[in-house]
């Protein structure tokens, strides 16, 4: 099926405009919970919605070229500049900032289409127990979308954050539980340092590719992505893929709850600068905004919600106490993971090059530690899986474990849980241009443990267990190259 989602003109020839921060005296746009909204907002959501739906493609605030932009950027449709390398602004430390663009220009086209100044988005509120239902406004027009999956989109049924592409029979309160695990790991153990968080440092220039999603990035931004995705089509289309994924208005809804908890990450380190660095501070996208005026933003100017004059209703995040316990004594766990494997994996490397292995089944490794105690308060102890690459473009899923006797049966809610890696496909085979490079990029995932370690009673010990389990069958099209720790300051 073809796919082309560049937009009709050659939009270099359009007059580009650098990015100005709205009046400080315009009013605040205070973006509420989805399931919370009254039936007047959802009316003038509707209008506006239904307003971008029915404007002709060669606008660039249609809601079709709207969500192709997200097409073009996420599939690599643009070079990265100074290189004929692909340019993707997921899997790095653009995918926050570029997406917070990308919805800031959304919502004030949607409010100029009704004349609307004070109109706001809505968040999905995902991470909240009464929020964990896809919100009541997206079960009708001009919010329905009918290629969601057919098993999950119905009410009550209670999102999986950690979604692996199996059916797993939980209570509600399980899931829920289950949910509130998989958040404290992604944004508060596992993310204690800015590259775990944000993803990799991707620079301009043909060295300066990298591949390495930042822990909410793999779940739940891909997870849920994968849940809402409606399984008879081939990549999950709308929503797990790509290149359609903002095709389904909720897409907008997830995205602003990503946002949200961006914030949320920022606060818990008292709101330091993240990155300094200017080769991010200074990169730059192009958005048309309300007035269909192609605008040049760099990342600096959106790291301050206020001065884009929106906000975030408060909430009760749950899931900063939802600290998971071990699954079994961890002293008792060492000594059956020693008994089990009798030695065997003492010898064995955790380094799986030249040909690296297949994750056909579960693979366990004994990691040894450089050093068994920690140089500085907050250094954080890293436990990087390298080497991944995965052979088809499809979704893949595969969890890590420390210290696990049984990693199979277990997951977020048990504390041996390390971290997940989440393949969302692309859904599109690129069409190379003269002199264009594909090059075929193999993932890292880096996982914060020191918590963790400490939780397990491991910090004093000179090596630990790793178990990779690949999820739903999806290890077959994925191989990894090894595993080992590093220590980030």
């Amino acid at each position: 099926m073809p796919v082309y989602c560049c937009p009709p003109n050659i939009e270099s020839d359009e007059q580009i405009i650098d990015f100005e921060f709205p009046d400080p005296s315009e009013q605040l746009r205070i973006r509420k919970r989805a399931h919370m909204r009254d039936s007047d907002y959802i009316a003038k959501y509707a209008s506006a919605l239904s307003i971008m739906k029915s404007l002709p493609y060669d606008d660039p605030r249609s809601f079709a070229r709207q969500a192709d932009v997200h097409c073009i950027y996420c599939t690599g449709s643009y070079n990265k500049k100074h290189s004929n390398e692909f340019l993707n602004v997921h899997r790095s430390w653009f995918f926050f900032p570029w997406h917070r663009m990308y919805i800031y220009f959304h919502e004030r086209i949607l409010a100029s289409l009704i004349d609307d100044d004070t109109f706001s988005l809505s968040f999905w509120n995902w991470d909240t127990p009464a929020g964990m239902v896809m919100p009541d406004m997206y079960f009708q027009e001009p919010f329905l979308d009918t290629e969601r999956s057919d098993k999950h989109i119905h009410r009550p049924r209670v999102v999986n954050l950690d979604y692996n592409l199996v059916e797993i029979n939980r209570t509600s309160e399980e899931q829920i539980s289950h949910n509130l695990a998989v958040m404290y790991h992604q944004v508060v153990s596992g993310a204690k340092k800015m590259e775990l968080f944000m993803g990799c440092i991707y620079k301009s220039g043909i060295n300066g590719s990298c591949d390495g999603a930042g822990t909410v990035e793999q779940a739940p931004h891909d997870s849920l992505h994968g849940w809402v995705g409606k399984e008879s089509n081939r990549y999950l289309e709308h929503m797990g893929v790509f290149y359609a994924a903002a095709r389904d208005p909720i897409f907008f809804a997830h995205h602003a709850n990503l946002d949200r908890i961006w914030n949320v990450w920022e606060e818990l380190r008292n709101n330091e600068p993240e990155i300094v660095d200017p080769d991010w501070l200074d990169s730059y996208f192009f958005f048309h905004n309300e007035k269909s005026q192609l605008v040049r933003i760099k990342v600096r100017d959106v790291l301050n919600m206020t001065k884009l004059r929106y906000g975030y209703e408060k909430v009760d995040n749950l899931w900063l106490n939802a600290r998971p316990k071990p699954s079994m004594d961890p002293t008792m766990a060492r000594h059956a993971l020693n008994t089990k494997h009798n030695g065997y994996l003492t010898a064995q490397s955790n380094d799986f090059r030249p040909n690296g292995r297949t994750l056909d089944s579960t693979i366990t490794a004994k990691v040894q530690r450089p050093k068994n105690q920690r140089k500085a308060e907050n250094e954080e102890e890293i436990l990087v899986v390298y080497g991944i690459d995965t052979k088809e473009d499809v979704y893949i899923k595969f969890d890590v474990f420390v210290n696990a006797v049984d990693a199979i049966t277990i997951g977020p809610e048990s504390r041996e849980f390390a971290g997940t890696y989440v393949n969302l496909p692309r859904g599109v085979t690129r069409v190379l241009n003269d002199g264009d490079v594909e090059t075929k990029s193999k993932s890292t995932l880096k996982l914060g443990i020191s918590e963790l370690l400490d939780d397990l009673q491991a910090n004093e010990e000179d090596s630990i267990w790793v178990t990779l389990v690949p999820r739903g069958g999806t290890g077959v099209h994925t191989s990894v190259e090894g595993i080992r720790i590093e220590y980030m300051a």
